[in-house]
């Protein structure tokens, strides 16, 4: 592991993870839920939003596996204050991944069309694939993903054990999702980042 890579790496996840927290907690605000900007947690102050362990720990044990992957202090909410029924907490699940993407398309758009240059195309194209991989795997429906929020809000009622048994065994279903879908996951990154870009990683 060398220094200089790793620490940009954890700095892009960091505020990658954090953006993606904002999100939630915005989205959230604006459907009437005031507890994240109650708990301070709409702010881009990184100290609101670390989590020891999934922001510092874990992204330097895995960074030795050869990637850096971590999250930060997920954002509280009251579902039961959200204005939008039963989508409101798809809407602020969705919120997350969303921002992640929109990062990525928009640096993403700016190394297509030449608009950064130098030292910068490392840099952007590191906070490019980040991003892509926070929106995707987040996207995966299986609790506590967020892609489970929009699962959840699109079950009919007699499908409701299936948001049970997701809950009660979210632990077994992540790391079955890490396991098998990894490879499968960074390669369908890769193909969006060379639709964005027009770029090839790998």
């Amino acid at each position: 592991m060398q220094a200089i890579p790793f620490v940009i790496s954890l700095v892009v996840l960091i505020v990658s993870v954090m953006v993606h927290e904002i999100a939630h907690g915005y989205v959230a605000y604006r459907l009437g839920d005031p507890t994240a900007k109650l708990a301070g947690r709409l702010t881009l102050n990184p100290l609101a939003h670390i989590d020891p362990v999934g922001s510092i720990l874990v992204p330097i044990v895995t960074s030795f596996a050869g990637f850096t992957f971590g999250w930060a202090k997920p954002v509280p909410y009251n579902p039961y204050n959200l204005q939008a029924g039963k989508w409101g907490p798809a809407l602020v699940a969705a919120a997350g991944p969303l921002s992640n993407l929109a990062i990525a398309i928009v640096l993403g758009l700016f190394l297509r069309f030449g608009l950064i240059t130098g030292p910068f195309v490392f840099l952007a194209t590191l906070v490019v694939f980040v991003n892509i991989i926070l929106a995707l795997f987040n996207l995966i429906p299986v609790a506590p993903l967020d892609g489970s929020g929009v699962l959840f809000a699109l079950l009919p009622y007699r499908l409701r054990y299936v948001e049970n048994f997701m809950q009660q065994n979210y632990l077994l279903l992540l790391i079955a999702v890490l396991f098998f879908g990894g490879n499968l996951l960074t390669f369908v990154a890769a193909r969006v980042f060379w639709l964005i870009t027009g770029s090839i990683l790998f």
